[in-house]
C-alpha cells in the first residue's frame, strides 16, 4: 500500500500560500553551480534533440538519472538546474534533456513535442544506454515532464529497458483534461497567459520556418489550452481534437501498469492539479507506486532555506532513488 502516510515537507514562512510557492522559486531561484555539455542527437525521423549532460568529472559512476522538465521549459530552468545540482553531489551523472523546439532552436519538423510523447524519452535513455557507461538509469520529470515519464514507464512498461530501475516525479497532471481547466480558472489566469504567450510565439517561430505548413489565423483569439491544443497540438501529432489528445495522454489511465518503484508527489494547494490528479486510490492498490501529498508544496515549488540551497523535491527524489527499500 504505497500511500506515503506523512510528508515531511514544511515551507518557510514567507512561502505561506500555493501562489507564493510557485512563483518565487520560479523567478528568483538560481543555482549558478551546475555546468552542462551539450549534445545534439540526431532522432530516426530527421529531427534533432539537445541534450545537456552534467557528468562526475575525476570520477566514476555507473548511474545516470534523466530529468524531463515541464511545459515550455527547458533544461536551464532553477528546477531543473536544482535537481542536476542534487543528483551530481548524490554521486549521479545527471542528463537534463530539451524537448523538441525547447533546446533555444526550433526543432525542424512541424511535429514539436507534447504531453504524451514517450517516444523522444524512450530514445533518449537508448541513446545514454549506447554510450556502455551506465549499469543503472533513473528517472525524474516535473509537471508535464513527469506525466511523460509515467506514462512511459505504465504504458508498455516491456519496452522499458531493465537498467532503468527507479523514478520520481513532482507536480504532474496525471488528468490532462481536468487540469487543462483547472489552470484557466481567474486566480490561476497569470499562469495560463504566460504558456499561452510562449505557446503562440512558438507557432510563430514554426510557420515562418515552415511556409504555408502552419495556419495561423486566428491564432491570437485562443484563450486557453483546450482550445490551442484543438486547433494545433492534436492535429499536429495526429489526434482528432484536445479531448482524444488527453485522453490518450494523460498518465493517470497508465499508472496500474507501473512496474519499477516510482515516487509521485504533488501538493494539495498545487494551483494547477485538479482534484484527479490525486490517484490515492491507484497508489492503495499498487506494490511500485508511490503517492505523497503534502498539504503545502505549490507547482514545482517545494522551496526549503536550506544553507545547502537545496529543495524538498530534490533531497525526496535523491533519497527515494537511493534508498535500500524505497517508501
Amino acid at each position: 500500500m504505497p500511500l506515503v502516510a506523512h510528508s515531511r515537507y514544511q515551507p518557510p514562512f514567507y512561502l505561506f500560500n500555493g501562489h507564493l510557492q510557485t512563483i518565487v522559486p520560479s523567478l528568483l531561484r538560481t543555482v549558478p553551480e551546475v555546468r552542462y555539455e551539450r549534445e545534439r542527437v540526431e532522432t530516426t525521423d530527421g529531427d534533432f534533440l539537445d541534450l545537456d549532460w552534467s557528468r562526475l568529472h575525476g570520477q566514476t559512476t555507473d548511474t545516470l538519472c534523466i530529468v524531463s522538465h515541464g511545459l515550455e521549459g527547458d533544461a536551464s530552468r532553477p528546477y531543473v538546474r536544482g535537481m542536476v545540482r542534487a543528483l551530481n553531489r548524490a554521486g549521479f551523472d545527471a542528463l537534463a534533456w530539451n524537448y523538441r523546439s525547447c533546446g533555444g532552436e526550433m526543432n525542424r519538423l512541424l511535429r514539436s513535442y507534447h504531453l504524451g510523447d514517450t517516444d523522444d524519452l524512450d530514445f533518449v535513455v537508448r541513446h545514454a544506454l549506447a554510450t556502455g557507461r551506465y549499469q543503472r538509469v533513473y528517472l525524474t520529470g516535473f509537471s508535464a515532464g513527469g506525466n511523460v515519464t509515467l506514462k512511459y514507464l505504465g504504458e508498455n512498461p516491456d519496452r522499458v529497458p531493465a537498467e532503468v530501475q527507479r523514478a520520481a516525479v513532482f507536480s504532474v497532471p496525471t488528468d490532462l483534461k481536468a487540469s487543462s481547466h483547472q489552470i484557466a480558472r481567474p486566480e490561476n489566469r497569470i499562469y495560463l497567459n504566460r504558456f499561452m504567450k510562449s505557446l503562440r510565439r512558438k507557432m510563430r517561430e514554426k510557420a515562418a520556418l515552415l511556409p504555408g505548413q502552419v495556419n495561423l489565423e486566428g491564432l491570437d483569439l485562443l484563450r486557453d489550452f483546450p482550445q490551442f491544443d484543438d486547433r494545433f497540438t492534436a492535429p499536429m501529432h495526429g489526434f482528432k481534437s484536445a479531448d482524444e489528445y488527453y485522453e490518450h495522454s494523460a498518465s493517470g489511465r497508465y499508472l496500474s501498469a507501473i512496474r519499477i518503484p516510482t515516487l509521485l508527489v504533488n501538493a494539495q494547494n498545487d494551483p494547477f492539479l485538479a482534484p484527479s490528479c490525486y490517484p490515492r486510490e491507484v497508489a492503495s492498490r499498487s506494490k511500485f507506486v508511490f503517492l505523497e501529498t503534502p498539504q503545502a508544496g505549490g507547482h514545482v515549488g517545494f522551496g526549503e532555506g536550506t544553507p545547502d540551497g537545496e529543495y524538498y523535491s530534490e533531497r525526496r527524489a535523491v533519497e527515494f532513488l537511493t534508498a535500500a527499500v524505497p517508501g
